[in-house]
Formats: C-alpha cells, structure tokens, sequence
C-alpha cells in the first residue's frame, strides 16, 4: 500500500554547547550563538517513516520543518537518508512562537501539502522537552494520534498498528489513518546517510538560497534539487495566531544554572558505608 507521510522536523541548538550567550533578553533562544543539528527523537521518526516506505513501495515522505532558512540544512539530511522531498516554513511572522503558535504553522502546512496518510515527529525536541507540538498539531487536523510509539508493526488497508512505549512496559494498539504518530527515542535509531543519496540531493536549495546563486540552470533540469519555501502567506496562516503574537507563553525569567562538586565522599563497599549513604540518600528525598 502506498502512503502519503509527512514527517515533522525540528533544526535544535545543541544542548550540549550551551553557553551564557545561549538566551536572548527577551527569554527566547539565541539560534545564532548554537550549534544546530537535526532533534534526536524526530530522527527516530524519520527511521519509522523509511521503515514504512522499505515496506510499502510507491510510498513518499516529505519532510516539513519550520525554522530560518539555515533549518533547510535538516530537509536536506532527510533526502540523504531516504525521505523524497521537504518543506521550509519560514517567515519572520513565526518567530518567538511557542508550541501552540508552531503547531498553528505546522498544521496549516500540512493541510498545504494535502492528503497526508501518515503524519510523523518525534516525541519532544531537546530544546523545549514539552511534547506538545505533535499532539497539537493532531488536534487542529482534527485527527486521531498515537503518542510514545517505539515501532509501527503493520499498516493494512486504512489500519495501523502501533507499539508503544510506556513506564513500565509496552502496548500494542490499532487506529484509522489519517493519524499523527509521536516517536520515542527508544525506537530504532535513524539509519546513516546512504553515499548515492547523499551525491544525489547534495545541491538541494531553498528558492532563498538559490536567490545568491548566479547559474541555476541545474534546477531546472533536475526538478527534485527544488526544495519548498513556504511563508506564512503561502499557507493562508492567520498572523494573529503565529509568532510571539499568537504565543500565550511567556518568559518570566532565565538563569543559568552551572553544577558544582563542593564536596566529595569515598565510599568503600563495607555494610557500614552502604548504610550510611542509603540513610543519607533517604534523608535528602533522593530516593525514597
């Protein structure tokens, strides 16, 4: 059977470079003082969406990340991994937004695209670690979602089956496409950039990032190297509901917080240090 998947993706800072230039004043993320790399848990989504398509021949998968126009970067490691096409939604109107006003853009997007089967992301971004976005983004499609799956069993006619991932086990459930599906990071890691793809899609551009250059006639021969660029206009969003203006989370507040070791304790595996460090565990709420 073949399907129509869209995968939600995310360009995030690298958490582990932050520095004390990483917060804007206005308690938004200053993108331009991190490095960026493709979110961890929406990998794993992109590796269940090829699984899928490895399975079902004729399938598609296009990849939609919103971002500034260096976020094309990610589009681009999909197309070397296996995905068919991406979009970029860009606008200076989507800056500053929260998940609510992202999964505004995102689902005015995806009803762009049109006629998706199968909507995919990761479970959160490292950067918010809220989990939000996705099921949003089910709610204003008005579809069903599946959430915390670590790996897509079957899809039969208009039936998938999903297994998901939970505290203290796992659950198999069934649902109708169309569906949003959030992707756990114990699911299967996203396979490598594959070497024939990569020389393939290597001069994949945006419209903007075309814009700089003085021959373009490449693009025109080979359509595929055309990635989208969509405004805010382009997807009939309503501007009161993107940005810092359609995002009802505020900052109140940013402090950085560095951990230091003040003191440190040698243990040996005697019953007596054991016991004093579960008293003391016991005592301070670590455990317990």
């Amino acid at each position: 059977m073949a399907l129509k998947i869209v995968v939600l993706a995310k360009q995030v800072p690298d958490t582990r470079n932050v520095g004390k230039d990483a917060m804007k004043e206005d308690g938004t993320v200053n993108r331009a003082a991190l490095p960026a790399i493709f979110n961890p848990e929406d990998l794993n989504a992109l590796e269940q969406a090829l699984q899928l398509k490895d399975k079902n021949p004729g399938t598609t998968i296009t990849l939609l990340t919103m971002g500034p126009p260096r976020a094309a970067d990610i589009i681009r490691e999909g197309l070397y991994r296996g995905a068919d096409g991406g979009v970029l939604l860009t606008d200076r109107a989507f800056a500053g937004a929260d998940t609510l006003a992202t999964s505004y853009a995102l689902s005015c997007a995806v009803k762009k695209i049109g006629d998706a089967d199968i909507i995919i992301s990761g479970r959160q971004a490292i950067d918010g670690d809220t989990a939000q976005v996705g099921p949003q983004v089910a709610e204003k499609l008005g579809i069903p979602q599946v959430t915390y799956a670590e790996k897509i069993v079957s899809v039969e006619g208009n039936e998938i089956v999903i297994v998901r991932r939970l505290e203290h086990g796992t659950e198999t459930v069934k649902a109708k496409l169309p569906l949003l599906i959030t992707v756990n990071g114990s699911a299967d890691e996203c396979r490598p950039r594959n070497t024939k793809m990569l020389q393939r899609n290597k001069y994949a551009k945006t419209p903007s990032e075309k814009a700089s250059l003085t021959d373009t006639s490449l693009y025109e021969k080979r359509a595929y190297l055309n990635l989208g660029e969509w405004s805010a206009a382009d997807v009939d969003a309503d501007l009161s509901q993107t940005g810092l203006a359609g995002s009802p989370t505020k900052v109140k507040q940013v402090e950085n917080v560095v951990f230091q070791a003040k003191e440190s304790k040698r243990l040996t595996s005697a019953d007596e240090d054991i016991d004093e460090l579960m008293k003391e565990l016991i005592t301070n709420h670590t455990i317990g």
